[in-house]
């Protein structure tokens, strides 16, 4: 095959009459069922709805967490299945809704996926995220160990290590599924203050229960 880097991903998506059903739920209703969506590169997008609407299963196929079918999902007009995987998902930042985190350092935490830990970066993610205070508060800050699942840290707190993590990785496309649920809404303001500079030039796709975490998108 050819062995050259893949060129990185712009990030305009799109969906075509994709129907989606989990595996091992064919006879019950599909989760998704004929989405038609295109977003373009660069912009974001706010996904609003209920609980079990499918907000999170709709972006959770663009890093091909599920396999699809071909002709459904195409990312820089070229079908998802036919990207290969590991570029697909370099370029591709996503923090899940349960934020889980290593058991290693804080810092740790936040550069995993970047090629070298750069300390400039993760200060600047942990800042963007309105990590850093709570960094202070750590008996040995970024060098912290914050244990399987981030016992260390509260909800909120592990929500906004992954999102730094995420930020950190400063990938074409980045997806935030209810990622602020657990912070206060004082929290959620400041961190969407410093993510308006953040999501310039990025694609973004934001999935929220509150129509406040949208209320920005394009």
């Amino acid at each position: 095959g050819d062995a050259r880097a893949p060129i990185p991903l712009r990030g305009e998506i799109e969906f075509r009459d994709l129907t989606f059903r989990y595996p091992g739920t064919e006879e019950r209703e599909p989760a998704l069922r004929d989405v038609s969506l295109r977003i373009p590169a660069g912009t974001t997008t706010g996904i609003v709805g209920p609980v079990g609407s499918g907000k999170s299963t709709l972006v959770s196929l663009i890093p091909r967490i599920y396999e699809i079918e071909d002709g459904a999902l195409f990312i820089d007009g070229v079908d998802v299945n036919d990207i290969p995987l590991a570029a697909l998902r370099s370029s591709i930042a996503m923090v899940p809704q349960d934020s889980f985190l290593f058991s290693m350092s804080l810092g740790d935490n936040i550069a995993f996926g970047l090629p070298q830990s750069d300390p400039d970066r993760i200060a600047l993610a942990a800042r963007r995220a309105r990590l850093e205070p709570d960094v202070e508060d750590l008996p040995d800050h970024y060098a912290t160990i914050v244990g399987e699942r981030g016992v260390m840290l509260s909800g909120g707190q592990r929500q906004r290590t992954a999102l730094a993590r995420a930020l950190a990785l400063d990938a074409a496309i980045l997806i935030l599924d209810d990622t602020l649920s657990a912070v206060d809404a004082e929290t959620e303001a400041a961190i969407q203050a410093q993510l308006d500079d953040v999501f310039e030039g990025h694609t973004v796709l934001i999935v929220s229960s509150r129509v406040s975490a949208v209320r920005d998108a394009d």
